[in-house]
């Protein structure tokens, strides 16, 4: 294949990509804005006064998704199409740097910049957006101290990163990949142990969950469970917005985190019908099978690199001079998305069935449906989530099933459990 011919392979790619993504998102836009009130499967749940501003915050949320995604896309052109990628390489050649310093001068440079594309997207999202709604809490003070320090938390472990990627190509022969690959696995899982006990206290604070009705039911929840934990906690998550949502952190005894906007506007029963669900994610070993599915997409990442590292036409359709191992995983990183898209919705059905298992755990467990049925309506309204979102879209890119799915099988469950109950009973 010639140079000219893989720069018209990946732009007929990128464009479908773009185009197929750009039209779902507008389906769903013309979806909901044609649609007005509470569905009628959602009747009696959900106040008029909810819908219309779930209404507006998905199209304003889907309106400024165009912009950015179009900006994006721009911003991925420009990088790989206009030379700017091989001519900062050869600066930095010009430069005397060469080998590891080199390679990581130019990532480093690279994902310094696209972070600071990203900046006006962020300001807005924050401070009109998210604000037009009632749901930014962040001030201009504590939003440029969580960017310094997550640049400072990227550079830590990043740079380190960087270098020991370098060596490990450089020094361990043909079969470097694998050895990388085992690497790059054994950081991901010590990330699990790291973010949660020093990286998240960095830019949040994390109390334990009071004693009380709430604490005492979730502890005997998790002891029912057999789930062993390492702590309940109350993240401030009010600090930055108003969102509602809890969450387990880590692989092996996890914490268990409750928002704050969570604990103070749910009752202990419907709190412990979101825990139990999150509870189920780790019993039926969800979490550990993404990990083991990142990890797989990660091993085949590095297996293209490997094919594709010594492909001189690849470095000469997007204007570099010779191979090198920096040019190669930046076109991966930029370009790669344009030929694995279309697994967005298999990964996408396969996190909703397990968010419906989560919810049959959490049944199970917690032994409410009244109150699983009425947290989830909560967290909707909390989070303002699409009450309309077109069948299309949400196969493609939803992880969770819609609010009248989760419904209507949280009701399917119970009856399911009452009559198997029904027909033990003597």
């Amino acid at each position: 294949m010639s140079a000219p011919a893989v720069v018209a392979l990946f732009l007929a790619l990128f464009v479908l990509q773009y185009a197929l993504e750009t039209a779902l998102l507008v389906l769903d836009l013309r979806h909901a804005a044609a649609r007005r009130g509470v569905p009628a499967a959602l009747a009696g749940r959900i106040s008029e006064e909810t819908a219309e501003r779930s209404r507006a915050y998905t199209l304003a949320r889907g309106r400024f998704a165009l912009v950015t995604g179009t900006a994006g896309a721009a911003l991925t052109l420009v990088l790989l199409l206009s030379g700017l990628l091989p001519a900062l390489d050869r600066a930095l050649a010009g430069a005397g740097l060469g080998g590891a310093h080199r390679f990581v001068a130019f990532l480093a440079l690279l994902s310094l910049a696209v972070g600071l594309a990203g900046v006006p997207a962020s300001l807005w999202s924050t401070f009109v957006l998210e604000a037009r709604f009632g749901f930014n809490r962040t001030s201009p003070r504590v939003w440029v101290l969580d960017r310094a320090k997550g640049l400072l938390v990227q550079a830590a472990l990043g740079l380190p990163l960087l270098y020991a990627i370098h060596a490990f190509f450089s020094r361990t022969g043909p079969l470097w990949w694998i050895w990388l690959f085992g690497f790059l696995a054994s950081v991901q899982v010590f990330l699990t142990w790291l973010y949660p006990a020093v990286i998240a206290p960095l830019f949040n604070r994390f109390d334990p969950l009071a004693d009380g009705p709430l604490r005492a039911r979730l502890v005997a929840l998790a002891a029912e469970a057999g789930f062993a934990h390492r702590g309940l906690y109350v993240v401030d998550a009010s600090r930055r917005s108003a969102h509602s949502n809890a969450y387990l952190t880590g692989l092996w005894r996890p914490r268990i985190v409750l928002y704050d906007t969570l604990v103070g506007r749910m009752s202990a029963d419907e709190a412990a019908s979101v825990v139990a669900h999150e509870i189920g994610h780790f019993t039926a070993r969800h979490v550990h099978r993404r990990v083991a599915l990142s990890l797989a997409a990660s091993f085949v990442a590095l297996l293209a690199l490997s094919r594709l590292i010594a492909w001189p036409t690849l470095y000469a359709a997007f204007g570099f001079d010779a191979p090198s191992l920096h040019a190669a995983l930046a076109l991966l990183s930029l370009g790669g998305g344009a030929f694995v898209f279309w697994i967005a919705p298999l990964a996408a059905a396969w996190s909703r069935r397990h968010e419906l298992e989560a919810d049959r755990f959490s049944l199970r467990l917690a032994r409410s449906p009244a109150a699983l049925k009425s947290a989830l309506v909560r967290l909707n309204g909390d989070n303002l989530s699409n009450l309309h979102p077109h069948p299309w879209y949400s196969a493609w890119h939803y992880s969770h099933p819609t609010l009248a799915e989760r419904l209507a099988a949280v009701d399917r469950a119970a009856r399911d459990a009452g009559a198997a109950a029904a027909q033990a009973a003597p």
